[in-house]
């Protein structure tokens, strides 16, 4: 995903949620990927992330349904992205928290109630 920047926007109705093995990571390199884990209430839920020190430099992922071996979780999947800091939006106007995603890696963060 190439970040951009948009005003807020509504989107076509969500496609029914992925089946297990469906998400594909582009990592490796400099880049890496961002997994944000919610709870249900989140489901549809776009969460944007910027890198650190660069507010307008945004990328968004919605918050899907993942149906795992035996279980569902929610999340976001964020992918690729360069490796650097960034910014974890909880609104459009308020940060909540920030993260380090490393190349070839995953990084993993829990939204907040979760």
């Amino acid at each position: 995903m190439a970040p951009h920047t948009h005003p807020p926007h509504t989107h076509a109705p969500l496609p029914a949620p992925s089946r297990e093995g469906s998400v594909v990571l582009e990592i490796g390199g400099t880049l890496g990927a961002l997994i944000i884990y919610t709870g249900p209430d989140e489901d549809g839920l776009e969460i944007e992330v910027s890198p650190t020190g660069d507010d307008t430099a945004r990328t968004h992922a919605a918050v899907r349904p993942r149906h795992l071996a035996g279980r569902t979780t929610h999340c976001a999947v964020i992918s690729p992205l360069p490796e650097g800091g960034y910014t974890i939006w909880r609104t459009p106007t308020t940060p909540l928290g920030s993260c380090t995603v490393r190349g070839g890696a995953v990084t993993e963060q829990l939204w907040p109630g979760r």
